[in-house]
């Protein structure tokens, strides 16, 4: 520790701290206009300028460490005179643009000169700027506004890690530039920017931001759950910000988040009900829909009902949702779009290890010594882990290793990449345990106290061939090799995966194959490492606590197990079985279910077999759509209901590391839209009126007496509610179980990949304009190589097919994916990829023909 006097205060800080964070301990403040907390500082304003006794020049305080015993004095008329001439000289050629300048009102620079009486500009100089730079998508850079702060290029480089913001020029001619194929447009430039030189497009000239009202929620868009502020007036969603320093995100957002609301105020918006009338539907009043919905329920009997929910809903929402179809209809034929990826991954890690979803929290990932992201594309499926991994292995010392049959954002930043072959994924992590065993890594003695079943892991693993792995995987032992070291060495390990690998064929054998590397590395029970799977649902943890799913009860708990227990606690009789999503399509096509009930979700572009999901809707007696925007689905339903956005509602949301965060409710449903959880209270009173009515409240009220975990969710209060539900994932002695896995053959031929890309969520951010500027449809993408061999280039069209059907899009050349493997993001109704993929998996073997 150093101690040193500011402003005759005495202040004790770490050894390498600044004079700047030294001030701040001790209530000082220092102005700046550069400096930022979460970026090393740049020293470029000079603004914070103090002196130091016995030093002849002014310092500046953000950037000179402190020394023991220095004294330093922030407050002087010299220093005033110093810091207002370089305010002045900042303002040479600054535009005078204020009143219609987006960034009027909380703009640093005139809060700076209000501060230091900056009342004229006695400088004057040739205007060299370029002119504003109105070419890049969603953001405007106005460089005669910018005082060269670099915050935005330092936040780009070292925070979000995309590197595509850079100084470009020299000297009074420099400015701001963008490399464009690394814009990852996070929005997290215009938020840090200090004047109104980086402008957002989709809210410039909109408000004042005095005129905005701010409500505290959280981003649903994946399982990060950023916390944010809805910007709203009158009763339209404008922009979202978030607060550094006081978030869990501090302050960063991805696309989604700060551009991604557009959706909110969609012209595709549903806003009242609808009941099919002959060949069109029909405006209709609330009572008439909701009778016709109870009624057909009535008609079709429990089992003749099935339901389809979503991630995208709350908690609240998804409990009655799942109790409203069990007890007053009677039909367990519930599930969701989790059974083909997230409910895969939880159901081999809960029989395996008894985790119920990550292992350990977000924060700590930060400070993993090694990380390891297989068949995941973390950027895109949860952007706030990325930070973390930037923090944990650029800022810090940690290895990266990134295992992917593509290559990701972070492929250029790992420490070993393992390019393996589509399929391989057991290969690779048998692979991987065997040699980190072999080498005498991975630590015994913890091994023996936490799995029971140790001599067979050590006996599996003994049998690995490690050289014909590599052949399997396509991946050199040299790298193999590389990559135990680093995992080996590690005494935090993370291990990171998603869609890429739990949609596929075989998931559950892949997963465990992770678990069981998992257990060699060490990774349950440490401190900083842990098992995250991943879903880009933004409330799929949720989903899964809530038990909407034909084997899972709220907790979750195995249904066949605690259906008993839920009978006594609901005071009814359940159905003994029920169908999952793929049993829901059969029944649907074997005239078995009468009435299907979607809710926020959309199998005819998300699911696998989306054709075939099209021609059974086209059969089904009655489907009643639950939802907030227009889709492909209004030309197959009876009765449209319109739900309620987030910023909608009150309610709960549960992050993929198991926080419980509120949503803050912003603005009342569009026109008559209501709130899902009314509809749901609304039906069950009409199908059993005996019921006592059913509030948000007593659903919150329930959930905490029937799922433990939620029970101490009455701490989470206040505006930024955020409340442990769970703790890190500690292992029971003996605790843990090695599973025994068999690898699959690796497909050849061809192969398509379909997943998620960065700049959409789901299908909903198909409906926001500030996605769909960088990303308006969907397309094919194809290596240099097999473009080639195909006689196709960049652009072009192209026609693929599987055994069930086929698709047309557009074509993307470029080296991301290997030769062999094409890739399709699923968001996009116009191509729609997943109409090609059979169920229970994201890859196929297809063939290739210019269209």
């Amino acid at each position: 520790m150093v101690t040193l006097t500011i402003d005759g205060k005495t202040a004790t800080v770490p050894a390498g701290s600044t004079i700047l964070e030294a001030a701040q301990q001790v209530g000082i403040r220092i102005p700046t206009l550069c400096w930022l907390q979460k970026v090393s500082p740049t020293g470029a304003c000079r603004i914070c300028v103090v002196e130091i006794e016995g030093v002849a020049r002014p310092m500046t305080a953000c950037n000179t460490p402190v020394k023991a015993g220095i004294v330093v004095t922030t407050q002087t008329e010299k220093l005033h005179a110093i810091r207002k001439q370089i305010v002045e000289l900042l303002l040479v050629n600054h535009p005078l643009d204020c009143p219609v300048c987006d960034a009027a009102g909380e703009c640093d620079l005139q809060n700076i000169c209000y501060e230091l009486n900056v009342t004229q500009q006695p400088f004057v100089a040739e205007d060299v700027n370029p002119p504003a730079i109105n070419g890049w998508p969603l953001i405007q850079q106005v460089p005669n506004r910018c005082v060269l702060c670099e915050k935005c290029v330092k936040v780009c480089h070292e925070t979000v890690g995309s590197s595509a913001l850079f100084v470009n020029d020299k000297g009074d001619k420099s400015f701001i530039d963008k490399n464009l194929e690394l814009c990852e447009f996070c929005g997290n430039c215009v938020s840090v920017c200090p004047t109104g030189t980086m402008i957002s497009k989709t809210f410039k000239f909109k408000a004042r931001p005095w005129e905005l009202t701010k409500v505290p929620s959280v981003c649903t868009y994946c399982g990060s759950h950023c916390q944010v502020d809805i910007n709203v007036k009158q009763g339209k969603v404008l922009r979202v910000t978030s607060e550094d320093g006081s978030t869990v995100n501090d302050g960063n957002l991805c696309i989604g988040g700060f551009f991604g609301h557009g959706y909110l105020d969609s012209p595709k918006r549903l806003t009242q009900p609808m009941i099919r009338q002959g060949d069109a539907l029909a405006p209709a009043n609330w009572d008439d829909a909701l009778k016709l919905v109870a009624d057909k329920l009535r008609e079709a009997k429990g089992p003749g009902v099935a339901a389809l929910g979503s991630a995208r809903l709350t908690n609240e929402d998804n409990y009655l949702m799942q109790k409203f179809f069990r007890v007053a209809v009677g039909t367990n034929n519930l599930d969701s779009e989790a059974r083909f990826g997230a409910l895969r991954a939880f159901k081999a890690l809960n029989g395996a290890l008894g985790t119920v979803g990550a292992t350990n929290t977000v924060d700590h990932l930060a400070k993993a010594d090694a990380v390891l992201v297989f068949g995941a594309d973390v950027t895109a499926e949860a952007p706030a882990l990325d930070w973390k991994i930037q923090q944990a292995c650029r800022k810090a010392d940690g290895k990266l290793v990134v295992a992917n049959m593509r290559k990701v954002k972070l492929t250029r930043y790992a420490n070993t990449h393992l390019a393996y072959r589509p399929g391989s994924e057991v290969d690779l992590a048998g692979a991987l345990a065997k040699l980190i065993l072999e080498k005498g890594l991975a630590d015994d003695a913890a091994l023996g106290k936490s799995v029971g079943n140790l001599d067979d892991l050590k006996k599996s693993l003994a049998a690995v061939d490690v050289k014909k792995a590599a052949a399997a995987t396509g991946v050199s032992e040299k790298l193999l090799n590389e990559a135990a070291d680093y995992l080996g060495k590690g005494k935090n390990v993370a291990i990171l995966f998603g869609g890429d690998l739990t949609r596929g064929a075989g998931a559950e054998e892949k997963v465990l194959a992770l678990a069981n590397l998992a257990l060699v590395c060490g990774s349950l029970g440490s401190e900083f490492g842990g098992l995250y799977p991943l879903d880009e649902k933004g409330n799929t943890q949720g989903l899964i606590d809530m038990g909407l799913a034909a084997d899972l009860l709220p907790g979750p708990k195995e249904y066949a197990q605690a259906r008993g227990e839920f009978e006594k606690a609901w005071n009814a009789s359940l159905p003994t079985q029920g169908r999952d999503a793929q049993a829901i399509l059969e029944g649907v096509e074997k005239g078995e279910i009468k009435v299907l009930y979607l809710a926020a979700t959309n199998p005819l572009v998300s699911f696998p077999e989306s054709g075939r999901w099209r021609k059974a809707l086209d059969k089904v007696e009655c489907l009643v759509v639950q939802d907030i925007l227009s889709s492909e689905l209004e030309a197959f339903a009876d009765v449209i209901l319109p739900g309620a956005a987030d910023v909608e509602k009150n309610g709960s949301v549960t992050s993929l590391d198991h926080q419980l965060s509120k949503l803050g409710k912003a603005r009342n449903p569009l026109g008559e839209a209501r709130a899902d959880l009314d509809i749901f209270a609304a039906l069950y009173g009409l199908l059993d009126p005996k019921a006592e009515p059913i509030t948000l409240d007593s659903v919150i009220a329930e959930i905490k007496q029937l799922v433990p975990v939620y029970g101490n969710g009455s701490s989470c209060s206040g505006e930024r509610c955020r409340h442990a539900l769970r703790t890190p994932f500690a292992p029971k002695e003996k605790g843990l179980n090695f599973t025994a896995v068999k690898a699959a053959d690796v497909p050849s031929g061809m192969q398509l990949l379909s997943g998620k890309i960065l700049f959409h969520f789901g299908t909903t951010s198909t409906f926001a304009e500030g996605n769909l500027e960088v990303a308006a449809a969907g397309y094919i993408e194809m290596n240099d190589a097999d473009a080639q061999s195909l006689g196709v280039k960049d652009g072009d069209t192209v026609k693929v097919t599987s055994a069930l059907g086929s698709a047309v899009g557009k074509v993307k050349v470029d080296g991301k994916v290997q030769a062999g493997l094409l890739f399709a993001p699923y968001h996009f109704a116009d191509v729609n990829i997943q109409q090609l993929m059979p169920a229970g998996t994201n890859l196929v073997a297809v063939s290739v023909a210019k269209a």
